[in-house]
Order: C-alpha cells, then sequence, then structure tokens
C-alpha cells in the first residue's frame, strides 16, 4: 500500500504534499549564508552584509557601503545604507534581546531584499530557520514553495521575515 493511500485510510482529509507526490525542491545547503540572528543583533549587520558581496553582485548588485551607529549608553544599533536609517534596537523600538533578535533578522533580509526588488529581480532572500541557527539562502519564489510542499516541518520552510513578534515570519 502507498503511503498516500495508507494516510487517506487514517482519516487524513489533506495528504501532505511531501506525501502526495508534489514537485520537491531540494534546497542547496552548501550555498546558505550563515546568519545567526544574535550575531546580526549584536553589531553584526555589516560584517554580515559583506560576506554576502559575491552573491550580491552575481545577482546584478553592486554591495553598497554600510556604516553601523553604535550608542552603548543608550542602548542603541543602528545600520545605514544607501541613505537609509536601519535601527536594529533602541528604547524606543525594542524592549529585550528577543526582539532585537527579530527586527535585526527583519532588517537584514529587507535591506537585500529591497536591493533585489530595486533591480526587478525575480530572485528574493529567503530565511532559513531563526535565531541562532538562521540562515539564509536566495531563491526563486516558485523554488521556496516547492520547498515547501517538499518538507514536512513547517519551521524548516524558506520565509521572507517580516516585522512582527514573537515569529517575524517564520511558520510555524
Amino acid at each position: 500500500m502507498s503511503r498516500r493511500k495508507f494516510l487517506a485510510l487514517l482519516g487524513g482529509a489533506t495528504v501532505p504534499a511531501w506525501v502526495a507526490g508534489a514537485s520537491a525542491k531540494e534546497l542547496d545547503y552548501s550555498k546558505l549564508h550563515q546568519l545567526d540572528a544574535e550575531d546580526l543583533a549584536e553589531q553584526g549587520m555589516k560584517t554580515a552584509y559583506e560576506a554576502l558581496a559575491a552573491d550580491l553582485r552575481h545577482h546584478g548588485i553592486e554591495p553598497a557601503a554600510m556604516a553601523e551607529e553604535i550608542d552603548p549608553d543608550a542602548p542603541t544599533y543602528a545600520v545605514h545604507i544607501s541613505g537609509r536609517k536601519y535601527v536594529v534596537y533602541s528604547p524606543e523600538v525594542t524592549s529585550n534581546d528577543y526582539q532585537s533578535w527579530g527586527q535585526a533578522t527583519y532588517l537584514f533580509f529587507k535591506i537585500v531584499n529591497d536591493q533585489l526588488a530595486e533591480i526587478n529581480s525575480k530572485v528574493r532572500f529567503y530565511a532559513i530557520n531563526g535565531g541562532n541557527d538562521l540562515g539564509g539562502l536566495f531563491l526563486m519564489p516558485d523554488d521556496a514553495i516547492a520547498a515547501r510542499n517538499s518538507l514536512p516541518r513547517r519551521e524548516d520552510w524558506p520565509y521572507i521575515p517580516t516585522d512582527t513578534a514573537p515569529w517575524y515570519g517564520q511558520f510555524h
């Protein structure tokens, strides 16, 4: 008996795509950029952005200069890029370390994806996992959807981070 028939006999009204034989998309984890949300939030945005330079150029983007603004007395951490300021944390924006991790993740992916959108690229920079296991992959939207169809755990699905706590766009 096939897995699909077996699950249907168990009363499942819907059969997961990975069982039903939907188009599977394996993610190429050798191209994963290890980011770590904690590192991003602790003055690591510039270093992480600079590490993407070769891939950004591959996708038609000349990496912009990123400057960091750090005020340990406030405390405040922000980055400046392409004439815009992105506040990672400050007393007005975040109230705890967890929020700064989510905010840093959201802003980092926003910066890269905004640059891809500016050149009308169909590729986007997708987050994989979160927290200390955060990584990023450049994918076409159809490839991200196909990967979601083939990965049984929602937490493993590629996603575009949002600015909404507590999961900041990660599937659960």
